[in-house]
């Protein structure tokens, strides 16, 4: 987690929402990505989105079934249904999103009884930490504009 921690304070850099993720593969990182939302113009850049394209690419394949995403904040509606698509085993994130979240905040689209895999989720982690990069970049924010 601390690694995706770093990732959100790089997209922090370039102002999109700092928000890091990481996939993991039998105890390797294969990918790593931040928000890009910003930076690409791309509604769909959203840090899991991209590191599951990237861990796809990695290991040639769109499945992603012994998998672990690491993601600072809970994941949204877009990023959820990603996540069940790619069959990941585990989802692992930190801050929960009250306004967004679809991992059990607003709603928990990645373990709907209805579809068809629901990875193990765990939920939480350094979460103080995660939210607290999203604090900072708000808070500045606010300031400049």
């Amino acid at each position: 987690m601390r690694e995706a921690i770093a990732a959100a304070r790089e997209a922090a850099r370039h102002r999109d929402v700092p928000v890091g993720a990481l996939v993991m593969s039998g105890g390797d990182v294969i990918a790593v990505a931040t928000n890009r939302t910003l930076r690409d113009q791309d509604p769909t850049a959203h840090a899991e989105v991209l590191a599951l394209r990237e861990a796809a690419r990695v290991r040639g394949s769109w499945r992603l079934d012994d998998c672990t995403l690491y993601v600072t904040l809970e994941p949204c509606a877009m990023c959820a249904g990603a996540i069940v698509l790619s069959r990941v085993r585990m989802l692992v994130f930190g801050a929960w999103d009250e306004k967004a979240g679809m991992a059990g905040s607003v709603g928990d689209l990645v373990r709907h009884p209805r579809l068809n895999h629901r990875p193990e989720v765990v939920a939480g982690v350094l979460a103080e930490e995660c939210g607290g990069v999203l604090k900072e970049f708000f808070a500045a924010t606010r300031i400049e504009d």
